[in-house]
């Protein structure tokens, strides 16, 4: 179904540090205020994706464990126990404010597939066509490491990728951005708008990594801000203690950080080949390579490739590096990795098409 002209279209993730709760604010009372929020958003005609952490933390609280599992085996059964007391609460929380949501699990390969995503895609488009809030979460019962997206906010940014958001919002145990850890460093200062990608990129060096029972930190929330902007969508990271501050956020307030969609997004098949794609090896390449991709926009080819990593078939999806080991895009290889360090350095080869290639 199309969807309603100027009706606005947000994915929302919430995390584990804060689905947790406390003694005086049980994960029953935040899920409920935030179906409280999402239901007023709804009711004002906009669609609304959550993507929820939360599975693993409540698996290790009916088990009662003193501290996350490391082993993937033990990680796998604690989500099995806690994914489905994780959607009995959504459920019952959005059922008496009128809300249908759907169980929604993912695990990488399913969005590094072409023909999956645009299968996920649809499917997405369709729960939000018929009113219904889709739950999202990895498939951690099932995700080996291999197809981990590793986080949810990687995951979050995908999703909004996937339904065409216009906006991403971040909640999170911090009230914004800052230029250090305000946990250690009382001089840090907070930042309340990333207005481009360069800007973003300058800010690497304030992220951090995840608590004890979160698996991201700000590191992988502006790695989630760069795969949202670049393709358009605006990202807004806020406290999500406060029921208040979610509702500031859906009513457009100034509040927490605001990263600026690039004015340059990338279309569609462009998104997935950056941003989805699982890389099963690596290309180096020479200076000159790096200005045909970058400079001219032109297909990469075996004379300009230095060496070949991994083992990869035809088809395959790989990283592109400069000379100096920056990545400059990933795309999909005409030729296997056996075959293609036959043939590094010949000339008038093609190695990546331009159309199945994206800078990054």
């Amino acid at each position: 179904m199309a969807r309603t002209e100027g009706s606005l279209r947000r994915v929302v993730k919430v995390g584990t540090s804060l689905l947790r709760g406390t003694a005086d604010r049980p994960t029953a009372a935040v899920i409920a205020d935030l179906a409280a929020s999402l239901n007023r958003a709804c009711r004002r005609g906009e669609s609304i994706a959550l993507v929820t952490s939360g599975a693993v933390g409540l698996g290790c609280a009916s088990l009662q464990m003193g501290e996350r599992p490391t082993a993937v085996e033990a990680l796998q059964a604690a989500a099995a126990v806690g994914q489905g007391r994780l959607m009995a609460l959504y459920q019952d929380a959005f059922a008496v404010r009128g809300l249908a949501v759907a169980q929604v699990l993912l695990t990488r390969g399913d969005l590094a597939s072409r023909r999956r995503y645009q299968n996920a895609c649809r499917t997405l488009e369709q729960l939000l066509a018929w009113g219904v809030v889709p739950v999202v979460n990895e498939n951690d019962t099932l995700a080996t490491d291999e197809l981990r997206f590793g986080d949810n906010d990687t995951l979050s940014a995908l999703v909004a990728v996937a339904v065409e958001a216009d906006e991403l919002i971040l909640l999170t145990d911090v009230d914004r951005l800052y230029s250090g850890d305000p946990r250690q460093d009382a001089s840090a200062e907070p930042i309340e708008e990333v207005r481009d990608l360069d800007e973003l990129a300058r800010l690497s060096h304030v992220a951090s990594g995840g608590g004890q029972w979160g698996t991201g930190g700000m590191t992988t929330k502006l790695a989630a801000a760069r795969i949202a902007t670049s393709s358009g969508i605006r990202v807004r990271l806020a406290d999500g203690r406060d029921p208040a501050v979610l509702d500031a956020l859906l009513a457009g307030g100034k509040v927490g950080t605001v990263f600026q969609p690039s004015r340059a997004p990338l279309p569609d098949r462009k998104r997935w080949l950056a941003h989805a794609l699982l890389p099963k090896g690596t290309l180096h390449l020479d200076a000159g390579a790096e200005r045909a991709l970058v400079e001219r926009g032109a297909s990469l080819l075996a004379v300009g490739v230095l060496a070949v990593e991994g083992e990869f078939g035809p088809r395959e999806a790989v990283r592109l590096l400069a000379a100096d080991g920056r990545e400059l895009g990933r795309g999909l290889s005409t030729l296997g990795s056996s075959e293609l360090r036959t043939l590094v350095g010949r000339a008038g080869v093609e190695v990546v098409h331009r159309d199945q290639l994206a800078l990054v």
